[in-house]
């Protein structure tokens, strides 16, 4: 089984938002960077057969694209929400029957599966990373017990900004 975890998008600075963190969506960028995943995940073999988010609404916001481009719906989950359990969260997400699942949750669920992985002997590379709008491809092997980790650093994309004329 392959897990594609994404940390969602960027989603602006959580103290200058006025309301509830849950409800924070993504920033123009970040929008960006969600459209970027989808080419970028619906490109990967295996595609991911299940799509399952958070219920912060950025986490959802990042995998909207991917789920237009796949016609696949969203699964909200409590267990990949921030602060939540990383047993629990490797507990369900290995216990998919999907070839290939893309889960988005936050960078806490995140560094906490990659001290897993770390603790299991995979090999992550000299500085792992978890920035906003990467994932990071899992192989689970058959026992739930992972075989590999390759980092896919968050797409290249465009400012959005029209450039100025030059003189």
């Amino acid at each position: 089984m392959r897990l594609y975890l994404v940390r969602h998008g960027k989603a602006g600075d959580r103290y200058e938002f006025a309301g509830d963190d849950l409800e924070r969506p993504l920033s123009p960028a970040g929008r960006r960077q969600a459209q970027a995943i989808a080419l970028q995940l619906s490109g990967c073999d295996p595609v991911p057969a299940a799509l399952l988010t958070s219920p912060a609404v950025r986490c959802r916001q990042t995998l909207e694209p991917l789920s237009d481009r796949l016609g696949l719906s969203l699964e909200t989950h409590a267990f990949l929400e921030e602060g939540a359990d990383v047993a629990v969260a490797l507990e369900r997400l290995a216990a998919r029957p999907e070839p290939a699942v893309a889960a988005c949750s936050h960078g806490d669920v995140i560094w906490g599966v990659l001290e897993w992985l770390a603790r299991s002997g995979v090999d992550l590379g000299e500085r792992p990373d978890v920035q906003k709008g990467a994932t990071w491809a899992v192989d689970l092997s058959g026992a739930d017990m992972p075989r590999r980790a390759e980092y896919l650093p968050p797409p290249t994309v465009p400012s959005g900004r029209p450039s100025s004329p030059r003189r």
